[in-house]
């Protein structure tokens, strides 16, 4: 249980900061954007850093005890039991190629807890939100998982990490093993959205390797309240400072697991 000591904060503030950087992200959809190399295939954009510097700038005067921890850089390092975990623009490999696949994500963390998190689609103008204890919702209306009982009959999502080229963990024999138990498997590109997608009965269960924390906190907290599982690849409790995880709807999470591990 969360200490009532370190309550979330109010939901409306959070939910119009993603609509606010939301805007950003279609804007610059619509025009040339200027895109720096991180890595090979791992990319930054202005974009990426003008919603996180938006984000930054608003948390920070709201709540300046806080600690943040955001993709960009926009770090705040104070010592607080509430920490944020951002990501501006998840899927800007999506984003520099116009593919309009992309959230802003905020997730909080109170004593190590997910305690709220909500993640914006502003090209379909979808929002994901929950508070801890609350439920889930989809543009204000509730959402649960799906009730699918085998893999079989599944629909799945996963993701592949940038350094898939080099590094030999890097999901490909998983995917072998999952794409001929499953119905069929679907790849956005946004983790967070996998997650709310999930959440929301879209698809049944999500599976990835070498994520970050802002990629996955505000995801899990909504899929969470919406009644799915979410471990790490061994079945155990999961955090968003481990990089494998597995999210499902619960009835075929023992299964999934079995064949990411087979």
């Amino acid at each position: 249980m969360l200490d009532s000591t370190y309550e979330a904060p109010e939901l409306d503030f959070v939910i119009d900061l993603a609509y606010r950087a939301g805007a950003l992200l279609r804007a610059g959809l619509e025009r040339e954007i200027t895109v720096e190399h991180k890595g090979r295939i791992d990319f930054v954009t202005e974009v990426d850093r003008a919603s996180e510097d938006l984000i930054v700038k608003a948390l920070r005067a709201r709540y300046p005890t806080h600690r943040i921890i955001a993709e960009e850089g926009g770090t705040s390092e104070a010592e607080s039991h509430s920490t944020w975990l951002i990501d501006p623009l998840d899927g800007t490999t999506n984003y520099t190629h116009k593919f309009p696949f992309c959230t802003v994500s905020l997730g909080l963390l109170i004593n190590d807890q997910l305690a709220l998190g909500v993640v914006y689609d502003p090209f379909r103008d979808e929002l994901f939100a929950a508070k801890k204890g609350q439920g889930a919702r989809c543009n204000g209306r509730k959402i649960q998982v799906s009730p699918t009982p085998k893999l079989e009959q599944a629909l799945i999502s996963t993701g592949f990490a940038y350094d898939r080229a080099t590094n030999p963990a890097n999901n490909v024999a998983e995917f072998t093993r999952v794409v001929l138990r499953v119905q069929g498997i679907r790849r956005t590109g946004s983790a967070a959205l996998d997650l709310c997608y999930v959440a929301a009965g879209r698809t049944d269960g999500h599976w990835e390797l070498g994520l970050q924390p802002w990629d996955t906190a505000a995801g899990a907290c909504i899929l969470t309240e919406a009644g799915g599982q979410f471990t790490d690849w061994q079945g155990q409790p999961w955090t968003p400072w481990q990089k494998r995880m597995v999210a499902t709807n619960g009835s075929l999470h023992q299964e999934l697991l079995a064949v990411l591990n087979g």
